[in-house]
């Protein structure tokens, strides 16, 4: 049977989608072909229509990861008062919803540690990814009136990342929630961003 394109396309959709879910959740080497297409409800010879290899779904959905992330972090930093905004993507980014979401969360803390072993059209997309989220905090923060925006983006966007990491690996629930909590606070006192709070 064939299918047009837009069927075609919601198809390699939903497979992506369902992909960036499974790669933030379990890592790239955790996803298999079979069991992908399994849970998108799909069979496991469709995928080749799709897609040339895993190593290309795994390109393409690193880039989903991205536009949905960006998508999370535009609409978050809408407020005009950039100050607010700044606020509360900290304190999305360091609560335990988002510590425990890794189906959902960053994909910059998702996939940190998998670059080295990936193609490097993976390793491309991510750093396209990451470094245009490292812009965005940094135009937030020079709209803030934050000096040196550019580096001040780039040093969040790896506090914000560093400390999600590390509370995912504390298997205290008290602890984990405290360095959220104090890096959520440090943050905030060196961007100053507390007078919002």
């Amino acid at each position: 049977m064939r299918y047009d394109a837009e069927h075609r396309g919601k198809t390699r959709e939903k497979i992506l989608k369902e992909a960036a879910s499974a790669i933030r959740a379990r890592g790239p080497e955790g996803v298999g072909v079979a069991a992908l297409m399994k849970q998108a409800g799909l069979t496991h010879g469709g995928f080749y229509a799709h897609f040339g290899s895993k190593d290309a779904l795994v390109a393409e959905a690193i880039g989903v990861m991205f536009e949905e992330a960006r998508n999370r972090f535009d609409w978050t930093l809408a407020e005009a008062d950039p100050r607010a905004a700044l606020d509360k993507y900290v304190g999305f980014y360091l609560s335990p919803l988002h510590r425990d979401a890794r189906g959902r969360g960053c994909p910059v803390a998702a996939l940190s540690g998998d670059m080295a072993r990936l193609e490097p059209a993976a390793r491309e997309r991510f750093a396209t990814g990451s470094t245009a989220l490292a812009q965005r905090l940094g135009e937030a923060l020079a709209r803030h009136g934050i000096a040196n925006a550019p580096a001040a983006g780039r040093s969040m966007l790896a506090e914000l990342v560093g400390a999600l990491l590390l509370s995912r690996t504390v298997t205290d629930p008290a602890e984990s929630d405290a360095i959220l909590a104090d890096s959520a606070a440090a943050i905030r006192t060196r961007y100053r961003l507390e007078a919002t709070r």
